[in-house]
């Protein structure tokens, strides 16, 4: 009987390139705030939001998704033939079959193996673990890896807990062969039992069966999240920097989910990273767009020249599950 024939050298992997989409209308607090009896001051000191894009007709998922991915690959140097996967994280694609994920390979001109992930905010970072994964045993040369949203579908306008939190938008790398690390270890995992903190408010059976229900948005319980951001989500951090063998004043760059400045600060603070480290706070002008925030704040960095490429940074996403994900990864 013959054994089955498998890799017995892994290849390191690395992000070789990063692209993004912001969609073209631009929402400031002063639309947000009539139905929730806020103030532009009052979101900013909340949250450092100011303004999202709010994606529109023809800025569907899969289109922000192959816009972003266009970005990515042609950094990265690598061609829709070349791709031998396509992840696409989100939770937003309407359709609940098929995933977002083949249509956007297709689109692309590839036929590779592709599919969607639900780990919300944590997403981007579950799906970098998987695709490095992919590339460094052999199953894909190139993958590509997108996060995606259109938050503001599933956000009560209503809801002053929530309604100034969220925007739209994608942002995609792709993962390569590298000649050294370029992906350090995930660290990762998740607390069902505290599912309760961000949620979707009702299933879509109860919308099936009860019609006068309110749509199915997406709320949170703001100040635990925030407690459990701050003070959980540190720790996680500093896993992925020890699993990684990289001390804080290692890092070019510090590019956490973009949930709250708040929580930013305080994270950057209590891990103790040096005295003018980039920051990560797309936040302000781009709101959370759950699993999109990571790359979307990402190729900011490298666009406006905050962070140079070939730096080190560590990147954590964290959200609804509760689920999360480190790595320290080197910059496109």
């Amino acid at each position: 009987m013959s054994a089955i024939t498998v890799p017995d050298t892994l290849r390191h992997a690395r992000i070789t390139g990063v692209g993004a989409y912001r969609p073209v209308a631009v929402v400031p607090n002063s639309e947000i705030i009539g139905p929730i009896d806020s103030s532009d001051q009052w979101i900013k000191e909340r949250s450092g939001i100011e303004s999202r894009h709010r994606a529109g007709e023809g800025e569907s998922v899969v289109e922000m998704s192959v816009q972003a991915a266009k970005g990515a690959m042609e950094q990265a140097g690598v061609g829709a033939e070349q791709l031998g996967g396509v992840i696409v994280a989100t939770v937003t694609h309407p359709y609940q079959t098929p995933g977002a994920a083949p249509e956007v390979a297709a689109r692309l001109g590839s036929g590779a193996a592709a599919f969607d992930i639900s780990a919300a905010c944590a997403g981007y970072c579950y799906a970098i673990s998987i695709a490095s994964d992919m590339v460094r045993v052999g199953t894909a040369d190139h993958v590509l890896v997108v996060g995606v949203e259109r938050m503001l579908d599933f956000t009560d306008p209503e809801d002053r807990g929530s309604a100034f939190i969220f925007g739209d938008g994608a942002g995609a790398v792709v993962v390569s062969p590298s000649n050294t690390p370029g992906i350090g270890p995930t660290v990762w995992g998740s607390d069902g039992d505290k599912r309760q903190l961000i949620a979707q408010r009702d299933s879509w059976n109860d919308l099936h069966t009860d019609r006068g229900l309110r749509w199915p948005a997406i709320v949170m319980e703001g100040p635990s999240v925030f407690r459990w951001a701050v003070w959980s989500m540190v720790k996680e951090a500093q896993r992925a920097l020890d699993a990684a063998g990289v001390r804080a004043e290692d890092l070019a760059a510090f590019i956490p989910h973009q949930a709250n400045v708040r929580i930013i600060d305080q994270m950057a603070k209590t891990l103790g990273l040096p005295e003018g480290l980039p920051v990560a706070r797309d936040i302000r002008t781009t709101a959370n767009t759950s699993a999109a925030s990571v790359p979307l704040a990402m190729e900011r960095m490298l666009r406006e020249g905050e962070v140079a490429s070939g730096g080190l940074a560590l990147q954590i996403g964290f959200g609804a599950g509760l689920v999360w994900a480190a790595q320290v990864v080197t910059l496109p």
